[in-house]
């Protein structure tokens, strides 16, 4: 997809779904074919191999290893052209594979760590059972439409926020899915720039922020550009740490376990290793060099600009 950056999402003839280039010298690239997505029955969270963590226990190298790997999945330095977005972990729902190909490589770019889904009964399990920052959801699925979906979350609790994304452009299709509990609503065919910046936004009001920037103390964070600052000097993280930190941030002054913050590191299909949000915890009070990053001894980490930290393990 060269050359598809700064584009809308246009149905073409030929092709489902195409990345159409808003530059008037550079042609539409349409999206051939689709992404295989695995069917086998209902998906759940893989359970760790205790084979696997003595191994990252025991051994130096493999630790390393293993962060070796979690940074290339997360591809390298946070910079805003890799790492846009809050870095948090999305489901998308979309039916369209072509549609929901592109997306998925969009949104990762941006940063997200993204879980798809091609039906309403995927979907909302995935839903159901996973712990995800925002959802994107069409409503024009197979199996169980969006509506449906969305009104089962919020009646069984579930208080993600949802983007719907759909063809549909009626004032009705609108409302009906506002009142099932959308927070957002975007038609097709839409601008990838608009989706993300939604998506921010919906990410910063869940969390009670409403500034692009987010500040602890001499810590400032601007979820726009990923840009991490302490008294105005720009700090340098990996794309894993600035996903911990942007986590813990839109969650300041919260308690968040090792769990919370291992599922929000990683994709459903990972091999997690609660082990490395330590590591990746040391790398940032080392990197920022300011008492925000603190210990709850049983309970795991807040942040904050306390400068107490007496409850520390």
């Amino acid at each position: 997809m060269a050359g598809c950056s700064g584009s809308t999402l246009m149905p073409e003839r030929g092709a489902s779904w195409a990345c159409r280039v808003r530059a008037p010298d550079l042609p539409p690239c349409p999206v051939r074919g689709a992404m295989v997505l695995s069917r086998a029955g209902r998906i759940s969270r893989p359970l760790p191999r205790s084979s696997h963590e003595d191994q990252v226990r025991d051994s130096d190298v493999a630790q390393a290893e293993h962060l070796r790997r979690i940074e290339d999945q997360a591809e390298g330095p946070a910079t805003a052209s890799a790492t846009a977005g809050d870095l948090m972990r999305i489901l998308l729902v979309e039916d369209d594979k072509d549609l929901q190909r592109l997306l998925k490589k969009a949104l990762t770019e941006a940063g997200y760590v993204v879980d798809s889904a091609t039906d309403g009964e995927e979907g909302h399990f995935l839903g159901d059972t996973e712990p995800y920052d925002a959802v994107i959801l069409d409503l024009g699925l197979p199996k169980v439409d969006g509506v449906t979906v969305l009104e089962r979350w919020r009646k069984a609790g579930r208080k993600m926020p949802v983007l719907i994304l759909t063809a549909r452009d009626r004032w009705s299709d609108k409302v009906a899915g506002f009142d099932a509990g959308a927070d957002d609503y975007l038609a097709k065919p839409f601008y990838t720039e608009e989706l993300l910046a939604r998506l921010r936004a919906l990410l910063r009001r869940a969390a009670g922020i409403a500034s692009p920037d987010i500040e602890i103390g001499p810590l400032r964070i601007d979820t726009r550009s990923s840009r991490v600052t302490v008294d105005g000097n720009p700090i340098k993280l990996t794309s894993a740490e600035y996903r911990l930190l942007s986590f813990l941030a839109h969650h300041k002054g919260e308690v968040l376990s090792r769990t919370d913050l291992t599922e929000h590191l990683y994709d459903q299909d990972f091999d997690r290793d609660s082990n490395t949000i330590e590591v990746f915890i040391g790398r940032l009070r080392k990197k920022l060099g300011v008492d925000v990053i603190h210990t709850v001894r049983g309970l795991g980490y807040r942040l904050d600009e306390s400068g107490a930290r007496g409850d520390e393990t």
